[in-house]
């Protein structure tokens, strides 16, 4: 009789409950939101143009967002630098009305 080689069940993958906190944990990390609206016009950026359009983000910060942006299918590495992903866009266009509900809300006095 042969010995047969036992393995632990896997784990299926966890679905978070919550997939709104999810997201919102990723873009609230520092740096996520800048890079995401430069990237909004559709043009692909270098590293180097997007360092200059964030203010001179750190480059490991920067490194590090790029890498998570990838990782999760929102920015692609393209000839011509980084830029949004279709699902990208169409979360930088979700975000835009909170874009215009933030402008209202300062010309309203918004933060003390």
């Amino acid at each position: 009789m042969e010995d047969e080689e036992t393995t632990a069940p896997q784990a299926a993958p966890v679905v978070s409950r919550r997939p709104i906190m999810r997201l919102l944990e990723q873009l609230g990390r520092k740096g996520t939101l800048r890079i995401l609206w430069e990237l909004r016009d559709g043009l692909p950026q270098s590293f180097r143009a997007l360092r200059v359009s964030t203010d001179d983000m750190s480059p490991s910060v920067l490194n590090d967002r790029l890498k998570e942006l990838r990782a999760t299918g929102v920015v692609v590495l393209v000839d011509a630098g980084y830029q949004l992903t279709e699902s990208g866009a169409e979360l930088v266009k979700r975000l835009t009305p909170l874009n215009q509900w933030a402008k209202r809300w300062l010309e309203e006095g918004g933060p003390d």
